[in-house]
């Protein structure tokens, strides 16, 4: 098991980081602890990811909407409030914003099958 000890997160200190979707850009604030990776991820509006994902998440909506595509032609709408979760390797998805989305996303090594 994990030994993660009582962490408090001021996200107003974590670096952010900027990745290029296919379209738009994602902004990432992340806080990795052992096994686990933490982020506050935003999508500009217009942003579709640059590939599909195998990676297991836990996805938080905080603010907006965004569609979580997979690859066979299934696509899920979110909204702030909702969440998804999938484990690694059972789906290839992607992300795809609109007007612009803020996401808690946790992932990590729990997640693998």
């Amino acid at each position: 098991m994990y030994k993660i000890p009582f962490t408090n997160i001021d996200w107003t200190k974590i670096q952010k980081t900027v990745h290029l979707g296919e379209t738009g850009t994602a902004t990432w604030q992340t806080l990795n602890l052992d096994g686990l990776r933490i982020r506050i991820v935003e999508y500009s509006a217009g942003y579709l990811a640059d590939h599909w994902c195998k990676k297991g998440h836990i996805v938080q909506c905080l603010a907006g909407s965004f569609t979580s595509e997979l690859q066979d032609g299934t696509s899920f709408s979110l909204s702030a409030g909702m969440t998804y979760v999938v484990s690694d390797d059972l789906s290839s998805h992607r992300s795809i914003a609109a007007d612009g989305v803020k996401l808690l996303i946790i992932d990590g090594d729990f997640l693998k099958p």
